[in-house]
């Protein structure tokens, strides 16, 4: 598993400090917090390790974690898959190839005190395969250009490159909850070259505390951003528009505002979320609100004796029967069964139409077939 304790300019958060050097200080002033989804990701790197470790013939004990289930079992078996076929390819370019599995990388000659552990590393004459996987759904993670994985290559080149004269580095990302398997190449000069003109720079900028505060998409989950008077400042400019009716903005307005609406909103949720949970939790009194209850919903307090109650009263039909999700279906059935059985019955129905930007991978729809669907009775 990897190592519990962080780097100030840890490598995930790189995208972060790389852009608001100053930011990183700050943010390790902030007490660690823990969520469901960061325990759950700590279990799935476990258990991937794990597997990883045993088809390897490595020893290696199960993890047992609350947050096990069939998903994860799913994900994190086509996770070593992925990592199985790399190594594949690494074989038929290399006699000897070498594998590393929760690698501890040293990073401080390029970045001050800097330390990490890749989750996968694969190791050829020709090639590095730097492999992260992802458990989340949040965010989608692009290999394109990413940081971490880039700091991650140049630790690895730092320890194994006058061993193996590789000139390519893949960096791959394996996000299975979010279909995403995402693979960028990079010559070997390429990257030290971001190493010794983007990476040291900055990196030595950060850690000394410089540099100006720069808001941006790298807010989202920094643990100053509630706070952040530089964030305030930009997202409050949005603020400054008047929201009439449409036609009195002009549609330059309207599409300078739809690239900024979603860090807003985000900008917005986290201070309401950083206000409310200090009155809560801290006493925290804010001029002009207060603490109520929220509105609540009935429900059950003891199913069993509710289903006795209603039984002995006479009352028989008050169970809801339903097909499970079609995920357990295919779990349940295999997936040449399920293709087999229930093939021809599954639709995949249109997606909702969303407006997103042009940097968008997914190809654009013909909007006038929209308006059809929605207007024919």
């Amino acid at each position: 598993m990897a190592a519990t304790n962080h780097a100030l300019l840890s490598p995930s958060a790189a995208h972060r400090w790389l852009n608001c050097p100053p930011s990183a200080k700050l943010a390790a002033q902030v007490p660690g917090k823990t969520s469901v989804a960061a325990e759950e990701g700590t279990a799935a790197h476990a258990l991937a390790e794990h597997k990883l470790k045993r088809l390897l013939r490595r020893r290696s004990n199960r993890p047992v974690s609350s947050y096990d289930t069939d998903t994860m079992e799913e994900c994190t078996d086509d996770y070593v898959s992925f990592v199985q076929e790399k190594l594949e390819e690494a074989k038929a370019e290399s006699k000897d190839p070498k594998i590393f599995v929760e690698q501890h990388l040293n990073l401080s000659p390029a970045v001050p005190d800097g330390f990490g552990t890749a989750d996968c590393l694969i190791v050829s004459d020709k090639h590095l395969w730097v492999i992260d996987f992802k458990y989340g759904t949040g965010v989608l993670v692009e290999a394109e250009n990413n940081p971490q994985l880039m700091i991650y290559a140049l630790g690895a080149m730092s320890a194994l490159g006058q061993l193996y004269p590789f000139d390519t580095v893949s960096l791959c990302i394996f996000q299975p909850r979010r279909e995403n398997v995402s693979c960028w190449d990079i010559s070997r000069k390429d990257l030290e070259e971001w190493g010794n003109k983007v990476l040291k720079p900055k990196a030595a900028l950060a850690f000394s505390g410089g540099g100006s505060f720069t808001p941006g998409s790298w807010c989202e989950f920094c643990p100053i951003a509630p706070k952040c008077r530089a964030r305030a400042i930009k997202q409050l400019q949005i603020a400054k528009y008047d929201f009439k009716l449409p036609p009195v903005l002009k549609d330059e307005e309207i599409a300078n505002l739809l690239a900024e609406l979603p860090d807003f909103v985000s900008w917005a949720n986290q201070v309401l979320s950083y206000a409310t949970e200090a009155a809560i939790h801290h006493g925290k009194h804010w001029p002009g609100f207060k603490v109520v209850a929220g509105r609540a919903v009935r429900k059950y307090k003891d199913q069993d004796a509710v289903i006795k109650a209603a039984t002995a009263a006479g009352y028989t039909d008050i169970f809801d029967k339903k097909l499970i999700p079609l995920t357990a279906m295919e779990k349940l059935m295999g997936k040449d069964n399920f293709k087999t059985i229930l093939g021809t019955l599954i639709v995949k129905p249109a997606g909702k139409p969303t407006l997103v930007p042009e940097s968008d991978k997914r190809p654009p729809i013909n909007t006038d077939d929209v308006k059809k669907e929605f207007t024919e009775e």
